[in-house]
């Protein structure tokens, strides 16, 4: 696998993960939160991975349908996508 995919797809998904740890903490403090389409725009690219764990590592969003189901349903498909591809 190229070294840019990899750099890439490490980034996102860090990115992912330190995204739902800074609306975490911001729910704990009433403070302004991280608009819930940013975590699929996240996940779209590619950074769902980082968003998942996140999710159960901080306990966060977890009582939401559309995350439990909506994240790894986009990173199903993006698995099934880069199947077909590299088929």
């Amino acid at each position: 696998m190229n070294k840019y995919i990899i750099f890439y797809l490490a980034i996102i998904n860090m990115a992912g993960f330190a995204e739902v740890y800074r609306d975490k903490a911001k729910s704990i403090k009433k403070q302004w939160r991280t608009p819930e389409s940013r975590f699929f725009i996240i996940s779209a690219l590619f950074g769902g991975i980082g968003v998942l764990i996140g999710m159960h590592t901080f306990r966060h969003k977890t009582r939401h349908i559309k995350f439990t189901l909506g994240i790894p349903a986009i990173i199903a498909l993006q698995a099934a996508a880069v199947y077909m591809v590299l088929k």
